[in-house]
């Protein structure tokens, strides 16, 4: 029977553990073996190998993380390539490997398919960001936790008279920003896809409190391009640093407006947790679909919602660009501005 590895790369989010669970419940009923890699490519790079089995995913469905840990390392941004994972993937026999990523992750998977690695790739990220599928593991959740945020913090601006900034993960793409906003009745709605000035927003707002309401709440996606003359500094891996734009967003409505303003920066609280019901069985489908799937010889696929179907697409349609916000859904919240 085959022999599958199983990797977390990239940024957490939850339901991943969900993911490893039902990967390695599927094998496990089918005679596979699966062997889990610590800390996602970085563990078959370095050969640090974590044997799965039923008893070892047991009560770990609802646990936010992953008991396998990630990384952001990569074979071809820290490594040689293809030639990083081999010595691992031939000493373990491995017949696939299962990768669990966003859309970096998933490009690195796909160029891997193409030099003779097998991969299957399960789309997962609260960004929601990866091209070919509908919704990625980790999405539902983070907008249920930064609802829950911004209709906290609605009820606080009321209450004091403020303009408040509800700043919320989304790197390139504004999903979380977009569906929080429009869930919880925002105001304004700033994301990286549709570019506003602070004139603009200050004019939304003005006019809002012209016309008798004394609080105003704006959500802002993190990756909002206000400091595009500026470099960001970067973590240990090389990858930018974002979080913090409301910071200058902040003064400069407050002096525009004459409003007091307040922020409040949701970061990493969106990532951990628990995951939502709906993302503990999204994340089951996909992590069972990509199991028979691998463990069929199909490889260079990435599993896919569709609609209501979990669907194969080839891993390739990540393409080089992330999925981004329709400009219809946007035009449609901005009719509640203000």
């Amino acid at each position: 029977m085959p022999v599958l590895g199983l990797i977390t790369a990239g940024g957490d989010c939850p339901g991943l553990n969900a993911v490893i669970r039902a990967v390695t419940a599927t094998c496990t009923a089918a005679g596979s073996r699966v062997i889990g890699f610590r800390n996602g490519w970085a563990g078959l790079m370095d050969d640090d190998p974590v044997p799965l089995d039923r008893d070892a995913v047991r009560g770990i469905l609802g646990r936010g993380g992953t008991i396998l840990g990630t990384s952001r390392r990569d074979p071809y941004v820290h490594g040689d390539g293809a030639a990083s994972i081999a010595g691992a993937v031939a000493r373990h026999r491995l017949d696939a490997i299962v990768v669990v990523g966003g859309d970096g992750t998933l490009r690195s998977a796909a160029r891997l398919d193409t030099e003779g690695i097998s991969v299957v790739g399960i789309p997962k990220t609260i960004d929601n960001d990866v091209a070919g599928t509908d919704v990625s593991i980790g999405f539902d959740t983070a907008v249920e936790i930064a609802t829950a945020a911004i209709d906290r913090l609605t009820t606080t601006a009321e209450a004091h008279n403020r303009v408040q900034l509800v700043e919320v993960m989304g790197r390139t793409q504004g999903w979380i920003a977009i569906h929080s906003g429009i869930a919880a009745g925002a105001d304004v709605i700033m994301i990286p896809e549709v570019p506003r000035s602070l004139e603009e927003v200050a004019a939304i707002l003005r006019k809002r409190h012209d016309g008798g309401r004394s609080y105003s709440v704006v959500v802002v996606a993190e990756g909002v391009d206000l400091r595009s003359d500026h470099d960001l500094p970067a973590d240990e891996y090389g990858f930018s640093r974002l979080g913090g734009v409301c910071h200058s967003i902040g003064p400069a409505l407050e002096e525009l407006t004459g409003y007091e303003t307040r922020v409040t920066i949701l970061g990493h609280l969106q990532r951990g947790g628990t995951p939502s019901a709906r993302d503990r069985v999204l994340a089951t489908r996909l992590g069972a679909a990509a199991a028979r799937s691998a463990q069929a010889g199909e490889h260079g696929m990435m599993m896919a919602v569709r609609g209501t179907e979990i669907v194969p697409v080839p891993i390739s349609v990540i393409g080089d660009r992330p999925r981004a916000v329709p400009g219809e859904l946007y035009e449609m919240a901005r009719v509640f501005f203000g």
